[in-house]
């Protein structure tokens, strides 16, 4: 088990930081405003809290109007729900795939993580990751990545980190986006 609080604090942080005039923006997601990266952010965030309750899964549609309330709302349940022991136990479904619900909580913290960073970049914030969280991050790529071709993460084709990146830069580059995008 491992706390997903610290992780949630800092997207729902990031989301408070977002103005109106910012939806429409692009983000290092391909193809998504910072509009839509928040209804996505929702929809995981709603789909790990209901792994965690092991309630069945209802993520919502599209961005809610009340989205400055409803998603920490929604953070807030995903931290809570994951530090039940019983969140941990059995198998899980998260985007059609079966998992177990320990590696679930990997992806949920790789998810927040990542998306936090696109939400600050996006919006011209600065993001904060505890160290322990990079360490669960580095565990979702032994996980997920491909054994045979160091150059393919999960995501598709690794982007080069450049030679002054910092730790979370180079786990940035894993997932095939730029870490220097502006």
């Amino acid at each position: 088990m491992f706390d997903l609080g610290p992780a949630t604090a800092e997207m729902a942080r990031l989301i408070d930081g977002v103005q109106d005039g910012q939806l429409d923006r692009s983000t290092p997601c391909d193809d998504w405003t910072v509009g839509e990266l928040l209804a996505h952010i929702h929809q995981f965030t709603s789909v790990f809290a209901d792994n965690a309750h092991k309630n069945p899964i209802r993520p919502p549609d599209g961005l809610v109007d009340d989205w400055r309330v409803a998603i920490p709302a929604t953070l807030d349940d995903l931290a809570a729900g994951w530090r039940e022991p019983s969140a941990w136990d059995g198998q899980v479904s998260a985007g059609g795939i079966e998992m177990s619900a320990a590696d679930n909580a990997i992806v949920a913290i790789e998810e927040l993580t990542v998306h936090a960073w696109d939400l600050s970049r996006a919006t011209g914030q600065s993001v904060k990751v505890e160290d322990s969280t990079l360490d669960r991050i580095e565990q979702f790529f032994v996980l997920f990545s491909s054994d045979t071709n160091p150059d393919e993460g999960p995501f598709g084709p690794v982007a080069a980190a450049p030679e002054d990146a910092d730790r979370l830069d180079h786990l940035i580059a894993r997932t095939g986006r730029n870490p220097r995008w502006t």
